[in-house]
Parts: structure tokens; C-alpha cells; sequence
């Protein structure tokens, strides 16, 4: 989980400023919008809806900002038709790179993320040119203060997850796409509370990238792209040595 995790890093330690800022509020309203309009707004029968509002929630977005995403969705109040789509392309240093996107216009947002690639020395490619290269995953999180490691083990094996991960002072519970709502579950009904519950790509292998000019190009790049309004998420196989991450950072 090399690249996966390095990424998922940089992103935690901008979430607090992230956060506060409009673009990431409406990231999550889309994904309320779509959701209730996918399964309906009852978060108790749609799995996918409960866990966008729990997202919503600790990113801090107003409760009256969700029941009216929700709204939209359902169609109370006329809701966007906003179209899921997946972009894949290769930053610097041949670095793989998936977006999910959330759009309403979908030549716009290709072209926005289109000259984004070639700012940065990168290249948007074919869907299907890298999707390839990340595996699908359910990904529950849990603070290690807050669940014994072996019980939440056993818990996990016991619903057939695929694997209990130790990162940073998190555990990681994965599972396959199919089984994500049933580990998720079974996990809340014993008792463990996670601090998420998402969908995820996870890179099969990653590359290690030790040119710090490289590693700037491809940070401002998923930057930029994570930026983007209809950019709801950004996955990338790289593993950037420590020592550069902290220069670039400093």
C-alpha cells in the first residue's frame, strides 16, 4: 500500500485547511446528491448514502448543507444530473493516475483536467490505459486508540475481509467491493467505530520516484487536480522518498 499510503499522507495533513474550503464542501454535496438520487434518501436502506453523510459530517459540512444535497437527490428540489466519470493518465516519471470525477459537463471537465496533465509533464490517456495497474477495494479505518488490534483482527477474519493493515497510528480494515457494506456492518454490530468507511483504489506496485524536481511536478499535478470542482477523488502509484517529501514540504 506503498503508493496509496504515501498519498493518502499528504492528503490527511491538508484536510484540517482543506476542509474549510467551498470546493471540498460541494465534493461532498455532490456525492450526497448522487447517491440519494441513486438509492433513494433514506441513508437506512441506501449504504451508500450513510456513508457519505457520516464523510460529510467529519469534514465538517453543515447539517442543513446535507438534508438539502439529499433533497436534490431525491428530487424535492431539482437536482444537477451530475455523470460519474473516470479519467486515467500518467504523471511524471510514468507515475499511474486515476480521477474520479463527478461533472454535469463532461467536455469541460476533460478539458480542464486535459491541460492540467500537459502543464505538469504529464499525459491523459484511454480509459483503461492505467485502471488496471489499482485494485478496487473497501477501506474501514479505525484509530488504534480506540480498537484492540486482535479483536478487531478476528472481528475482520470472521467476516471474510481481505486484510488488516497497520499504517501511521491507524488500522486499516480492506475488503473486495462485494463485501464492503457486510464487513462494514458486521464490524459496526461488534461493537467497533470506525473513523471511515470508503471505496478505494490501491495501486498493485508502485514507483519509487527519487528526482525531487519529478516529485514537485507530480504533487502540483494531483494538487491541481484534486482542486478541480468536479474532481471527487485522485489515486496514484507512487512512493516519494521521505527525505524529498519533507524538502517540498519545508
Amino acid at each position: 500500500m506503498s503508493g496509496h499510503s504515501k498519498w493518502s499522507t499528504i492528503k490527511h495533513k491538508k484536510a484540517k485547511v482543506d476542509s474549510q474550503r467551498a470546493v471540498v464542501f460541494q465534493k461532498y454535496s455532490r456525492e450526497l446528491i448522487v447517491a440519494a438520487r441513486l438509492g433513494g434518501p433514506d441513508p437506512a436502506g441506501n449504504f451508500r448514502l450513510r456513508t457519505a453523510i457520516e464523510k460529510a459530517k467529519a469534514a465538517g459540512l453543515p447539517n442543513d448543507n446535507i438534508k438539502r444535497a439529499i433533497e436534490k437527490g431525491a428530487g424535492a428540489a431539482g437536482a444537477e444530473n451530475y455523470e460519474e466519470l473516470t479519467y486515467e493518465g500518467y504523471a511524471p516519471g510514468g507515475v499511474a493516475v486515476v480521477i474520479e470525477a463527478m461533472t454535469d459537463n463532461r467536455n469541460r471537465t476533460a478539458g480542464d483536467i486535459r491541460s492540467y496533465f500537459t502543464k505538469y509533464n504529464g499525459s491523459l490517456g484511454a480509459t483503461g490505459c492505467v485502471g488496471w495497474m489499482f485494485d478496487q477495494k473497501g477501506c474501514i479505518t479505525f484509530n488504534k486508540d480506540d480498537v484492540d488490534f486482535e479483536k478487531l483482527m478476528e472481528a475482520a477474519i470472521n467476516l471474510e475481509a481481505d486484510d488488516v493493515t497497520e499504517e501511521d497510528e491507524e488500522y486499516k480494515v480492506l475488503t473486495s467491493v462485494e463485501n464492503f457494506q457486510k464487513v462494514t456492518e458486521g464490524l459496526e454490530a461488534e461493537g467497533f467505530k470506525s473513523v471511515s468507511a470508503e471505496l478505494t483504489r490501491i495501486p498493485q506496485n508502485t514507483i519509487a520516484v527519487t528526482d525531487e524536481n519529478t516529485a514537485s511536478q507530480i504533487l502540483k499535478l494531483l494538487d491541481k487536480i484534486e482542486e478541480h470542482d468536479d474532481v471527487q477523488n485522485v489515486y496514484a502509484n507512487f512512493d516519494i522518498a521521505d527525505d524529498i517529501l519533507q524538502k517540498l514540504e519545508g
